[in-house]
């Protein structure tokens, strides 16, 4: 096999340390070495690494992608100059029974030799900077919400039943009443009283689910998890703030020679029917705005874990489930399935019912959820709107198939249907 980098090192890194092997191809009678040593993982040695792979003139760095343990490795290699690529384990998975942390720094610099290698996305600086603000927002959403989840249990136990006439007990009502409670007031009257005059829940309904045994160890509870959620919302408050500064860019103009700014491009994917601005922050924050990193829209798909597993053997398919991927952005985009499901006359509507009648559920929402993610790579790339096809697109594409099965429904119903030169008569049951 023909060997593409002579001078290449292959890294297997750990937490507390990565063993580097430099391979460097062999000559004529020369043969080929490999050396492999041990590279704590401080930034002090890391930065000596990088002087010794510069020297040693290593053309091809090759890391696996381990947890978060290759990021300072990367990063700190990547600011020295030397040329790093970061292998999905899956990938670059060594054999069985022969695994060890020196074997398999061996076998990544055999595979960056002969070019067998394929780099994982990596996005640059600004991008990286908003992914860790995105995901930290929502994980702060999401422990916010399981306050809420707790407060509502807290309430359960002391026999309230507030969360069965108020869809939101964090709301502006809800509030009130268990901030009420934990003043000392106990008459259900007076604490339904407080309650918005836009609920749909009356005054006696609201009275009979604030009557119980609301106790003074009930109310220190509840104002504890009440401080925890006004924290979380607070922290929520100042990382939109600290994200919002990534997306002021002129929308006015896009510069068709570079990647499309991260406002103008918040606004073009928000078009599509059931993305909101904030999911479009999300979406944007896992994958970038520059889609030329992804050759087409079905590899973008496939490394989010959109696109079918391939499992087949001997004529047999075994598997076609989709591989994890991108965990984040596919949890993004069911979201934004079922939204785009509901929308009415919608071409990502129709195309959920017209699979959801073959094949399920499930798989309509990861058939739209695809569907819309291949739209975002078109919109980033063209840099024009949406344009929705309407939920009619099928029906147009195909009027005959449609106009048979509308026929078959009406004899399942009982209707006598007679076709002659001048249309066809149908005659009721």
């Amino acid at each position: 096999m023909d060997v593409v980098h002579a001078r290449c090192a292959g890294m297997d890194i750990s937490k507390n340390d990565a063993k580097v092997c430099v391979r460097i191809a062999g000559r004529g009678r020369v043969k080929t070495s490999a050396v492999v040593t041990t590279w704590t993982a401080r930034s002090s040695v890391i930065l000596r690494l990088a002087d010794m792979l510069a020297e040693q003139q290593v053309t091809c760095v090759v890391m696996e992608a381990t947890g978060d343990y290759w990021k300072p490795f990367y990063y700190l290699l990547t600011e020295a100059g030397l040329p790093v690529m970061l292998a999905n384990a899956r990938q670059v998975r060594q054999i069985p029974g022969r695994k060890t942390d020196v074997a398999d720094a061996v076998w990544l610099a055999d595979l960056a030799a002969h070019g067998l290698v394929r780099g994982s996305f990596v996005p640059d600086l600004e991008i990286k900077e908003l992914k860790e603000l995105v995901r930290t927002r929502t994980g702060l959403v999401r422990s916010r919400g399981e306050e809420v989840q707790r407060l509502e249990k807290l309430l359960e136990s002391a026999a309230l039943k507030l969360s069965s006439v108020i869809n939101d007990i964090n709301g502006l009502s809800g509030r009130r009443m268990i901030e009420a409670l934990i003043g000392g007031e106990r008459d259900p009257n007076v604490l339904a009283a407080l309650g918005d005059g836009r609920l749909k829940a009356t005054k006696a309904e609201l009275a009979e689910a604030l009557t119980g045994r609301f106790s003074e160890h009930h109310g220190f509870l509840a104002k504890v998890h009440l401080d925890l959620i006004d924290a979380y919302t607070a922290r929520i408050g100042e990382l939109s703030t600290r994200i919002d500064t990534y997306f002021t860019h002129d929308n006015d103009e896009a510069d068709s020679a570079g990647p499309i700014g991260l406002g103008h491009a918040r606004d073009l994917l928000a078009t599509i029917p059931g993305i909101s601005t904030r999911a479009a922050e999300q979406i944007l924050a896992e994958m970038g705005n520059d889609m030329t990193v992804f050759a087409s829209p079905g590899q973008l798909a496939s490394w989010a874990g959109l696109a079918p597993g391939a499992n087949e053997s001997a004529g047999k398919v075994k598997t076609s489930a989709c591989r994890p991927g991108n965990t984040y952005l596919k949890h993004t985009l069911g979201i934004a399935a079922m939204s785009a499901a509901r929308t009415k006359n919608s071409f990502l509507a129709a195309r959920y019912k017209r699979i959801l009648a073959r094949r399920g559920h499930r798989r309509a929402l990861v058939a739209v959820a695809r569907t819309i993610l291949e739209t975002c790579w078109h919109l980033l790339t063209t840099q024009q709107p949406y344009r929705d096809l309407g939920g009619d697109y099928y029906s147009r594409r195909r009027p005959g198939v449609t106009i048979k099965n509308a026929l078959q429904r009406l004899r399942e119903a009982g209707c006598q249907i007679t076709t002659s030169n001048e249309g066809i008569l149908i005659t009721p049951a």
